[in-house]
C-alpha cells in the first residue's frame, strides 16, 4: 500500500496538529506520500509542500479581502491539480473556510475527504453542519461533546482526543520550570498572556498591565511573566509598557522554531494565569493553573461577527475552552465592558491566593486532562487510511 494523501493546513496550529498525523500515517503506512499546502513542522515530516503554510495565513476580514488574488490562485492550482492526480484520500486540517470548499469539489469528483478539527458549529453558525455533510466523509474531532454532534447529524465523526494533552505531562514541574527561568521557587507568580494578534494587543495588553498594576500594589514583590509570540509583538507590547510600566514584568520570547513554546514556561512556572480566549486557555488548564480568560472586540468587529453568523453571542453561555469542555463556569470570563482593570485584578488575586479554590480546580483540569489524552496521531492516521481505501461515502 502507497497511498498518496493530499493536505491543507493553513496556519501554525495547523502545521502542528498536521504533522502528527504524517508521524502517525507514517508509523502505519509507511510508504505513504503526503502532499499539499503545509507549513514548517508537516515539512520536517516529511511533506511535499506545493505551496507554504503562509499563502493561506491571513489576520482578519481586511487582510483576507486583500490578499484574495494570491489566496484564489493557490486553492485553484491545488484543486486542479488534485483533480488531475487524484489522491487516495484528501485531509483539510482546519482552515474551514478554505478547506470546506475544497474538499466539496474533491468529494464531488470521487476523492474521500477528511476534516480533522470540527469547526466551533457548537458555538456559531450551526448551519454550517449542511456544507460539512455535503463536504466531509469523515470527521476528526479534538473533543468528546463534537462526536455526539456529528454523530447526530449524520456525519461520520471520531473523536481522536486533543494532540496538546499528550505533549503536556499530567503532573507540571513548577520547581524546574521556575530554576530554567531563574525565579525564586516561593515567589507569587502570574502569568500573563494577552493573545498573539496585533489587535489583542491593543484592546486586552492595557487592560491587563493596569490590572498588573493594582496586583502590584497588594503584593510588590509579584513577579508577572509574558510570553511573546514573535518580535513584532513584543515591540508593540513595549510600547504599551512605556506607558503602563509594571515593575517585576518579565518579557519572554523564544526561538520561532523552538519544539516547546515559551508560554508553556511562562504557564508551567506561574501559580495562576491571566490570558486572552484561545487555545492559550487550554494550555492553562492542561498545565492545572486557576485562571481568569478574558476578550475584547472593537466596535466594528463585533458588528462584523454579528453580520457574518447572525447571532449576537455564542449559542453556549461559555467562550473559554475550559469551560465549555467542563460545561461550567468553572473559572471566571470577564469580556468586553466587564475586563476592566480593577475586575481582572480581582479574579486574577484570587486565583493567586486562594489555595482551595487552586486545589479543586487542579482537580478538575487533571480530569479534563485525562479525557483528552487519547493516542490522536495513531487513532487520526488509522482512520484516514480507513477512508484511503474506500470511494467517497
Amino acid at each position: 500500500m502507497n497511498p498518496r494523501i493530499g493536505m491543507v493546513a493553513g496556519e501554525p496550529s495547523g502545521d502542528l496538529l498536521a504533522a502528527s498525523v504524517i508521524e502517525g500515517l507514517r508509523a502505519q503506512a509507511p510508504d505513504c506520500v503526503c502532499a499539499g499546502i503545509g507549513g514548517p513542522a508537516m515539512q520536517a515530516a516529511g511533506f511535499d509542500a506545493w505551496y507554504p503554510m503562509h499563502a493561506l495565513t491571513v489576520f482578519g476580514y481586511a487582510d483576507a479581502f486583500k490578499r484574495l488574488p494570491g489566496l484564489l490562485s493557490t486553492y485553484f492550482g491545488a484543486r486542479n491539480r488534485w483533480l488531475r492526480e487524484r489522491p487516495a484520500v484528501f485531509v483539510g486540517v482546519d482552515a474551514p473556510d478554505f478547506n470546506l470548499r475544497l474538499e466539496q469539489r474533491l468529494r464531488q469528483a470521487g476523492v474521500p475527504t477528511v476534516h480533522f478539527v470540527g469547526p466551533s458549529i457548537w458555538a456559531w453558525r450551526y448551519e454550517r453542519i449542511h456544507k460539512i455533510r455535503a463536504a466531509v466523509s469523515h470527521m476528526l474531532v479534538l473533543f468528546p461533546f463534537e462526536e455526539e454532534i456529528y454523530r447526530k447529524e449524520g456525519v461520520p465523526v471520531t473523536y481522536v482526543g486533543h494532540p496538546l494533552a499528550r505533549r503536556i505531562p499530567l503532573q507540571p514541574d513548577v520547581a524546574g520550570a521556575r530554576r530554567a527561568l531563574g525565579l525564586d521557587p516561593g515567589a507569587r507568580v502570574l502569568a500573563l498572556l494577552p493573545g498573539s494578534r496585533a489587535s489583542e494587543i491593543r484592546l486586552l495588553g492595557p487592560r491587563f498591565l493596569q490590572a498588573a498594576q493594582r496586583l502590584l500594589q497588594r503584593d510588590p514583590g509579584l513577579v508577572v511573566l509574558v510570553p511573546m509570540v514573535n518580535a513584532q509583538r513584543r515591540a508593540e507590547f513595549e510600547a504599551l509598557l512605556r506607558r503602563l510600566p509594571v515593575p517585576g514584568l518579565r518579557l519572554l520570547q523564544g526561538a520561532a522554531d523552538a519544539a516547546r513554546p515559551v508560554a508553556w514556561d511562562a504557564m508551567e512556572a506561574a501559580d495562576a494565569v491571566l490570558a486572552a480566549s484561545g487555545t492559550a486557555t487550554l494550555e492553562a488548564a492542561l498545565f492545572k493553573k486557576p485562571m481568569v480568560i478574558s476578550y475584547v472586540l472593537s466596535p466594528a468587529m463585533r458588528r462584523l461577527m454579528e453580520w457574518k453568523s447572525g447571532q449576537a453571542r455564542p449559542y453556549v453561555p461559555w467562550v473559554g475552552l475550559p469551560n465549555v469542555l467542563l460545561r461550567d463556569f468553572a473559572v471566571p470570563e470577564l469580556l468586553q465592558d466587564e475586563a476592566t482593570p480593577a475586575a481582572l485584578a480581582d479574579a486574577a488575586w484570587r486565583a493567586l491566593t486562594d489555595a482551595p479554590y487552586a486545589q479543586d480546580i487542579a482537580r478538575r483540569f487533571t480530569a479534563l486532562h485525562q479525557d483528552l489524552r487519547r493516542d490522536t496521531p495513531a487513532l487520526a492516521a488509522r482512520a484516514i487510511l480507513e477512508q484511503a481505501g474506500h470511494g467517497a461515502g
